[in-house]
């Protein structure tokens, strides 16, 4: 039998990080927990789609700065 209760883990983000998370669930009009939780959730799915962890481009530079 699963176990459905939700896990609580912390979780350590840049300050400039958090505060891009908190825009993005503001427009999504989620918390920034459901936002974090739904954004893991897209790359849980996107891997079992795909097989893999995270895309070949995964570590190509971005151009952002969030650290």
């Amino acid at each position: 039998m699963a176990d459905n209760r939700k896990k609580q883990i912390p979780l350590r983000v840049s300050a400039k990080l958090y505060d891009e998370i908190a825009k993005w669930a503001d427009d999504d009009f989620r918390s920034i927990n459901g936002q974090i939780e739904y954004l893991l959730t897209q790359c849980i799915r996107q891997r079992k789609k795909n097989g893999k962890y995270v895309s070949a481009e995964f570590d190509d530079s971005l151009d952002i700065d969030i650290e």
